[in-house]
């Protein structure tokens, strides 16, 4: 036979007829008090104080800091900024075409088609961009004259001009890393997809075309806008072919004017300024891709903060209680 234990806590100063039968006792208020975070507010200070020593020394130095806002929005400056937005589209436009062709060709089953696909991404990976663009600058040094028989004849110098030197080198060495971003996209979507669109009848390109990479635009299209915002940066290499774009503008000011750096302070400025104009509709342009995928969106910026500003409006004073 089991022995009942009296489940009354031990020193509670009335017995178990204290409380009436059926009856549940109220619970006591929960005083939840914040716990202190000392070292995230020392790690905020220093890194305030770090801030303000870093101001304070740009504030001291020799710059001159008028000649920034006279020449932000130099016609020259703008037009330069606008050559570097204009090789940045153009370069990253044909760099995605070939890659998808790129990536097409390098899981074909055809072993000439895969392997020229291979070498092509092998080399322009394997060598610089500045490079690339100095081989395209100097190619009439070897091919004086290019002749396509029976369609077009012209000195190699009046083909490679500054601008078709930049372009050529940007979207080449580009289309190398989009044909890798492109593959993954492609081998990221199911294998069944593409059975079942075989046994409807489907041919491989229209499989292709109408199945597989419109799902593998999920997977593309967040390090394609990377690859995007890299190439506005990087577009500041074509200063070697003498393409006046914004750091060749910037420079040629800067040099007359004797403000080199208060002119790349403005390179910068505008660098900053289109990197986070592209930035921003890379955001919602992932966040338009990702609706099949996710159940719920994440929120907005703009949402966060009007969610932040309610709970705090609401929040109670004197701590939390439950």
């Amino acid at each position: 036979m089991t022995d009942k234990f009296d489940k009354t806590p031990a020193g509670s100063p009335t017995g178990p007829a204290s409380v009436s039968k059926g009856a549940t006792p109220a619970p006591e208020h929960i005083r939840a008090i914040p716990v202190r975070h000392v070292g995230r507010w020392i790690s905020g200070v220093v890194v305030i104080g770090l801030l303000v020593a870093l101001g304070y020394a740009f504030s001291q130095g020799n710059i001159q800091w008028h000649a920034v806002g006279d020449k932000l929005f130099d016609s020259t400056v703008v037009a330069g900024a606008g050559r570097t937005l204009l090789i940045s589209v153009l370069a990253m436009v044909l760099g995605v075409i070939l890659g998808v062709v790129l990536a097409v060709m390098r899981l074909s089953k055809n072993p000439v088609t895969s392997w020229v696909a291979w070498l092509y991404i092998w080399f322009f990976r394997g060598t610089p961009v500045y490079v690339q663009l100095l081989l395209w600058f100097n190619l009439a040094l070897i091919f004086p004259v290019l002749n396509i028989p029976f369609i077009y004849k012209d000195e190699m110098t009046d083909v490679m001009t500054p601008f078709m030197c930049a372009l050529l080198g940007l979207a080449l060495n580009e289309a190398a890393y989009m044909a890798e971003i492109c593959r993954a996209g492609i081998q990221s979507v199911d294998e069944g997809q593409t059975e079942a669109s075989h046994a409807l009848g489907m041919t491989q390109g229209k499989t292709m075309r109408r199945v597989v990479l419109p799902q593998a635009l999920r997977v593309i299209i967040p390090p394609t806008g990377n690859e995007f915002i890299n190439m506005l940066k990087t577009s500041s290499l074509v200063y070697a072919v003498t393409y006046n774009e914004l750091l060749r503008s910037t420079s040629q000011i800067g040099s007359t004017s004797y403000a080199v750096m208060e002119m790349l302070f403005v390179a910068s400025i505008w660098y900053i300024v289109m990197t986070s104009v592209f930035s921003v509709g890379q955001y919602y342009l992932e966040r338009r891709f990702a609706r099949g995928a996710l159940r719920t969106l994440p929120l907005t910026p703009l949402q966060r903060v009007k969610v932040n500003l309610a709970a705090f409006g609401n929040r109670p004073s004197g701590g939390v209680s439950a």
